[in-house]
């Protein structure tokens, strides 16, 4: 599967979800098209490759489709749990985003390392210093991390992840992260999102815009 196809498939499983929420039993081919902003052909193409087929007259079983996706994506039956490194504003406005849990998806844990942020008690999922990182991560069985750090904190902050077993990585900071084969022989997912350079190239397409 290539990067567009599995973010059409991560955007037909929140879109399912919420039918579900809905009391929705089948959904068809156009309506799950028109949700996740494609045509019917290519939610048609999505599920043939993946060998998920529907009925012509009765569409797909919500329910079937939850099931196989989640597979797909990795999905189980308990929220799979991820930290946060760095909470200024980010990183706090991600603790306290309540979208996560629909999705499966449970913040546990924020990591700080001025003692004034650590020692709040006013958020949603507990601050640590930093310094526990490894100790937090191995305690709730963590894969994932949001990096929201400053930017002269980004490297000290990929190395304790990465000491600490961590296997893929959101990154906000301004640093883009590579990654690097670990001792063991794996190589971690890094995913860099800089918003200054996609708002820079949003204003560039407003100027240019493909024809």
């Amino acid at each position: 599967m290539n990067n567009d196809m599995i973010i059409r498939i991560t955007r037909y499983y929140r879109i399912l979800n919420r039918l579900r929420s809905l009391g929705l039993e089948k959904v068809f081919a156009h309506n799950l098209a028109d949700a996740a902003g494609v045509s019917a052909a290519i939610v048609r193409k999505d599920f043939s490759l993946l060998e998920i087929y529907g009925q012509k007259r009765g569409g797909y079983e919500i329910l079937d489709l939850i099931a196989s996706l989640g597979k797909i994506l990795g999905k189980t039956d308990e929220p799979q749990n991820v930290v946060i490194i760095g909470c200024g504003r980010i990183g706090k406005a991600l603790m306290h985003y309540n979208g996560f849990e629909p999705d499966g998806i449970r913040v546990v844990a924020g990591f700080d390392s001025d003692p004034l942020v650590y020692s709040e008690n006013i958020h949603p999922v507990p601050i640590y210093p930093v310094s526990r990182i490894e100790e937090v991560v191995k305690a709730h069985n963590v894969d994932v991390a949001i990096i929201t750090v400053p930017e002269s904190a980004t490297s000290d902050s990929f190395q304790r992840l990465m000491h600490a077993g961590i296997r893929g990585i959101l990154n906000f900071s301004p640093i883009t992260l590579k990654p690097t084969t670990l001792p063991d022989g794996t190589t971690p997912v890094i995913h860099n999102m800089n918003i200054a350079l996609e708002l820079e190239q949003i204003f560039y397409e407003l100027q240019f815009p493909k024809k």
